[in-house]
């Protein structure tokens, strides 16, 4: 007999799981690291921090990647992500046999690449648009410009992958890597394919990407000691910290999965999406967007708010998102949500950006599979406008069979997941 859910859809299930973040390479060192409460957050190394407000971040340096720019290295970690991901659900590393779905940043000319496209135009200190494009004219940037393609890192990815069909990336900001699950699921269900490959990946952290945020005033900027800087939830919290990695997930029609003696790592149940618009890092004062994301999760998963046990937050540790979440979960949840345990990843590995969906989807399996919930680190100083059970600062042993997942985005972009155990 078929397994099918609530609304006669096929079960999509999790057969594979693969994670680079600041706590490491692959599944189990990142499992260990976060609920011992480690962090990945450091000092920057990679390139100067002079006169930057924010001079840490969870960076991935032990990764080689050519050319030295966030775009391959977003590129290099999805795929060492991916290899890890698709030998746990039993495939081949060239024979995927289901599209690729990735959730990826948007990509552009980096400062030390604009300056050596200037100086091929003569051009010294202050590189305009003219000397760019003088620059771009003598040819020699071809390699350069073909990794600012949107589609580059996709088509990389599916030739060394081999899925099936033209792969998919996009980009909802924070959201990005729950949407690139939430695509994955809605292929399966419509009966497109039995598998997905599904990946989040990001590794943004340049100078300028650290002066945008700090303009957006979204950035911590208690640098010292770096550990200690992102405190969702607290009251002295500051900003996020920006960080990088990868999650790749491969998704599974459940009888497909069966059928081929696969291991199950959970189930991915429902997913709710909306997006608001309200302002470019605000979310809408009344959190309507985003309490009815939650709901359609949870609808979309056919259970009630009473059946989830554990929330993964997106908990990044700004003013404004923590102050929302809990006014938005507490709407969903009602007086339960101050006894409903809910932590966030982000205060130890900080703010993925776009893989932070995929990481916290694996996290979130992760707890369920092992019975642990990891830890909301630096939580010392208790927000008391925000009376929440953020399990702080270490890890708690619990029997969680359905875990929220929330993911919400700069420009009001918001994905929820529910995720299960086992099958309903």
């Amino acid at each position: 007999m078929a397994h099918t859910d609530h609304s006669g859809r096929p079960v999509v299930a999790v057969t594979g799981m693969g994670m680079v973040t600041s706590l490491g390479q692959g599944i189990t060192d990142n499992w260990t690291r976060l609920t011992a409460g480690r962090s990945g957050i450091r000092r920057i190394t990679r390139f100067p921090t002079d006169g930057l407000k924010t001079t840490i971040a969870g960076t991935i340096d032990a990764i080689a990647h050519e050319p030295p720019t966030s775009a391959a290295l977003g590129l290099r970690i999805a795929e060492l992500a991916a290899e890890e991901a698709v030998a746990a659900a039993g495939f081949r590393q060239d024979d995927v046999p289901g599209p690729l779905f990735l959730g990826f940043p948007p990509v552009e000319f980096e400062w030390p690449q604009r300056q050596a496209i200037g100086a091929a135009s003569g051009a010294n200190d202050h590189v305009g648009y003219t000397d760019l494009f003088r620059g771009a004219a003598t040819g020699r940037f071809a390699p350069m410009h073909a990794q600012t393609l949107f589609a580059y890192a996709p088509e990389m990815l599916a030739d060394r992958f081999g899925t099936r069909g033209s792969p998919i990336v996009t980009s909802t900001a924070c959201a990005t890597g729950a949407t690139a699950i939430q695509l994955g699921v809605e292929a399966i269900r419509r009966g497109e394919t039995s598998v997905a490959l599904c990946i989040g990946a990001d590794a943004s952290v340049t100078q300028e990407a650290l002066i945008r945020f700090s303009l957006l005033s979204a950035l911590s900027q208690s640098n010292d000691p770096p550990e200690q800087a992102a405190k969702p939830f607290s009251a002295n919290r500051d900003g996020f910290v920006m960080a990088e990695g990868a999650g790749a997930l491969v998704l599974e029609e459940l009888d497909h999965a069966l059928a081929r003696g696969a291991t199950i790592f959970g189930i991915v149940e429902g997913c709710g999406e909306r997006a608001d618009g309200f302002h470019r890092t605000r979310s809408s004062p009344d959190g309507a967007p985003i309490i009815t994301c939650i709901r359609a999760a949870l609808a979309d998963a056919g259970v009630a708010p009473e059946a989830i046990g554990y929330i993964n937050a997106h908990g990044t540790g700004t003013p404004e998102n923590d102050r929302m979440e809990h006014q938005c979960v507490s709407a969903v949840f009602g007086d339960r949500a101050q006894h409903l345990p809910i932590s966030s990843n982000k205060s130890m590995i900080g703010h993925t950006l776009s893989a932070a969906g995929a990481v916290e989807a694996i996290f979130s399996l992760l707890t369920m599979r092992n019975g642990r919930i990891p830890p909301t680190i630096n939580h010392f100083v208790p927000d008391p406008a925000i009376p929440l059970d953020v399990v702080p600062n270490v890890a708690r042993d619990a029997d969680v069979a359905r875990t929220l997942s929330n993911s919400f985005g700069f420009g009001g972009q918001d994905v929820s997941l529910v995720l299960a155990r086992e099958p309903a």
